[in-house]
């Protein structure tokens, strides 16, 4: 099953596997070309055409999410520090996502903006939505960059190609899809592309676990190795956020990830709430990210554990493990359990599902750069009051230069052993001050456009600020003033982020003047009557179409989940 080349890890493929992986990639060719049937304006390249059913964006919103990051990010989490990594899903995403569902959808759709930035435009003015719109797309290249870095890595360990020229192959397959259908092209993969990480990762872990003797199993021998009190109990995490204390650990765990940077990721991150966007109804809308709650839930059994299998199975995880190497590249103990465990023909499916979700990531990344790009920045600022057929090029050509970018961005991302430990960083950077924003104004009517891009530059500085004089948290920029380093220090910077931004806000509103209270209906929760967002066919629905009733029974479900792997 293994090939040793020059020292690289290979995957012995043979053509069973390379069969199932081109079908895998006639069926997303195939998809955005049927998908560009249906694009005629920019509202159907962007948006989907606000027709979509719930179900449809609800998977879409997770297999958005559900890309190298995620797959590869996680399971290197999971071999490196057990269990503690279901905070990311359980404490780090699924209350945010309810949130989202229950509180905010009905305001980003019912006022028919078509991005993030748009509504804070509306909100707070030009200078605000500037930041915003720029510190997005920023991070949505290199992010892409994140994706597609590790897609070519596949392609590189499956055919033996060169890294860079991996990188440009990954890039075209991605950029033909998204450039034919735009968003309704990304979606539809983003629902195939589900199932066929699912098809993947499942068998892999059942066939784990029946290596290592069951759960049970799995248990023992990370307790032989002498790792047991740390990667077998969720709390208090002291191993994954790399604090010492036991109670700043868990302040660190609830409040620079299960707040901070989970609501500002979820609520604020229009590369999720597109797909909810683009749904047919505010009912529907409202239904997209709890729906996709259900699913993320269970991520954690079919990411996580295969890196904890690995840990145990995998000799060069093992004995990195062992030794305690910190130099150890991690992202690749899901690779490693793969090359061990699968015959020819489930490796095909493996590999198919890798691909799959590295592309769901980089095309959900980039289909949301385009659209800020083209409507928030080239419209807004650039050349204003263009036919709709202009923009709809421009945003072409934008999908086109964003993947080209993101080539670029993927060289840095490959500097990383934990590739959890950049995207957090960038998360700390972008996301954590843009949610103090939003909240304060979504929530403060008194609030001011001053404040609001004050805040924003404020949090992102003071995030800055605390990756610099951490240790090793940006690379060869970092001082080391203080011992901070790892996803510790990302949560960190994020809790920093959050609070300057929320200080400097409040201040600066005290001495500015806010608009008339007339101006921010749709805009202020308590200035918005429930009818102005409401679903006209809301009565029709039966109680599990109902968005209120889902988010419920999915709060009780994560809150089951957190106390059996307490």
């Amino acid at each position: 099953m293994v090939l040793a080349a020059e020292g690289q890890l290979r995957l012995d493929a043979n053509w069973v596997d390379y069969l199932i992986v081109a079908l895998y990639f006639a069926f997303v060719i195939g998809i955005g070309v049927m998908a560009k049937r249906s694009v005629s304006t920019s509202i159907d390249f962007f948006l989907s055409g606000r027709s979509l059913p719930a179900w449809v964006t609800g998977l879409a919103f997770i297999s958005a999410n559900l890309g190298a990051v995620e797959i590869m990010g996680m399971s290197a989490n999971g071999a490196q520090f057990g269990i503690p990594t279901v905070h990311y899903f359980w404490i780090g995403a699924v209350p945010a996502m309810l949130f989202l569902g229950v509180v905010m959808m009905p305001f980003y759709y019912g006022s028919k903006v078509r991005s993030v930035p748009e509504f804070m435009r509306r909100r707070f003015g030009t200078g605000a939505h500037l930041v915003n719109a720029l510190s997005f797309a920023i991070a949505q290249l290199l992010i892409a960059g994140i994706n597609l870095f590790l897609l070519a890595k596949i392609v590189n360990i499956l055919l033996g190609w060169n890294l860079y020229i991996s990188l440009v192959v990954a890039a075209i397959i991605v950029l033909s899809y998204i450039t034919l259908g735009g968003l309704s092209a990304a979606i539809y993969n983003e629902v195939l592309q589900f199932f066929v990480i699912v098809a993947a990762l499942l068998p892999l872990t059942l066939v784990g676990l029946h290596k290592v003797g069951g759960y049970g199993g799995l248990k023992d021998k990370i307790t032989a190795a002498g790792n047991g009190p740390a990667q077998l109990s969720s709390w208090p995490g002291t191993n994954l956020t790399g604090i010492d204390s036991p109670v700043l650990s868990v302040i660190g765990l609830v409040f620079g990830l299960g707040f901070v940077l989970s609501f500002g990721y979820w609520t604020t991150n229009f590369v999720e709430v597109q797909r909810a966007m683009a749904s047919s109804s505010i009912s529907a809308a409202q239904r997209s990210p709890i729906i996709g709650a259900f699913p993320k839930m269970f991520v954690p059994f079919i990411v996580i554990f295969p890196g904890m299998i690995a840990a145990v199975v995998a000799s060069e995880v093992a004995s990195a493990k062992a030794d305690g190497s910190k130099s150890f590249d991690y992202n690749n103990s899901l690779l490693y359990l793969i090359r061990d465990l699968l015959p020819n023909g489930m490796l095909g499916i493996a590999i198919a599902g890798l691909l799959a979700s590295f592309m769901a990531g980089m095309a959900a990344n980039i289909s949301a750069f385009n659209t800020v790009f083209s409507y928030d920045l080239w419209q807004t600022y650039i050349v204003k009051e263009r036919s709709d057929d202009y923009y709809l090029r421009v945003g072409r050509i934008a999908t086109f230069a964003a993947t080209v970018i993101a080539i670029g961005t993927a060289l840095i991302a490959r500097n990383y052993q934990n590739i959890m430990d950049y995207l957090q960083t960038l998360f700390g950077f972008f996301n954590a001050p843009l949610f103090a924003t939003f909240i304060l104004g979504m929530f403060w009517k008194r609030m001011t456009a001053t404040a609001a891009w004050t805040g924003l530059v404020s949090g992102t500085l003071a995030a800055i600020a605390v990756g610099v004089l951490g240790t090793d948290v940006l690379g060869s920029l970092s001082t080391g003033v203080w011992s901070l380093s790892g996803q510790g220090a990302s949560f960190t910077a994020a809790g920093a982020a959050f609070v300057v931004d929320i200080l400097v806000s409040v201040a600066v509103t005290s001495v500015t003047q806010p608009r008339k209270e007339s101006e921010l209906r749709g805009l202020v929760y308590s200035l918005t009557p429930k009818a102005d967002f409401h679903d006209e066919n809301e009565g029709a629905l039966a109680w599990y179409q109902t968005p209120n009733t889902l988010a419920g029974i999915g709060l009780v479900m994560v809150v089951i989940l957190n106390i059996i792997f307490w």
